[in-house]
């Protein structure tokens, strides 16, 4: 047998935890873990400005400076456009909430191809540097995602 090693009624039995608490409580646990997905990928697309503009202008002189910046702009928007769509639909039906990340998602893939066909033959940023900063911001924010829903403490059923 195995032996656990939380005993019940302590903060590390997440079940225990979560059993006397309301539906409201648990909204509102939601809604903290995704504001600090938001605040952590916001200040990862700050870093990738900075770090993606320094390295671009090192790599690529101004054009890489303007990939890094339009990179970030779309990683900033493609992340936050998810989590803010679903701090909209946090305690809705999950029709609701389906509905809101799947129009957010089609809303990317609009921006993406808008951005896409107005950059097709400009000559003023790198498109190498673009594509590395959008990729570190998307894994990054994936990663960073990940961390918060893990330190966020919710059950995993409704009350």
């Amino acid at each position: 047998m195995t032996e656990q090693n939380a005993t019940p009624g302590t903060p590390d039995d997440p079940a225990e935890e979560s059993a006397g608490r309301s539906f409201e409580e648990v909204q509102s646990s939601e809604r903290t873990m995704l504001r600090r997905a938001l605040r952590s990928t916001l200040l990862l697309v700050g870093a990738l400005v900075v770090l993606g503009g320094l390295v671009g202008w090192f790599v690529a002189g101004a054009a890489g400076v303007w990939g890094a910046l339009v990179g970030a702009g779309l990683a900033a928007f493609f992340c936050a456009t998810t989590i803010w769509s679903m701090l909209r639909t946090v305690g809705k039906s999950p029709t609701a909430m389906a509905a809101g990340v799947m129009g957010a998602w089609l809303a990317k893939i609009v921006v993406l191809l808008v951005v896409l066909v107005l950059l097709r033959g400009a000559d003023f940023y790198d498109p190498y540097v673009l594509f590395v900063v959008l990729a570190l911001g998307a894994v990054g924010s994936a990663l960073l995602d990940y961390q918060a829903v893990r330190g966020a403490r919710m059950p995993y059923v409704q009350p």
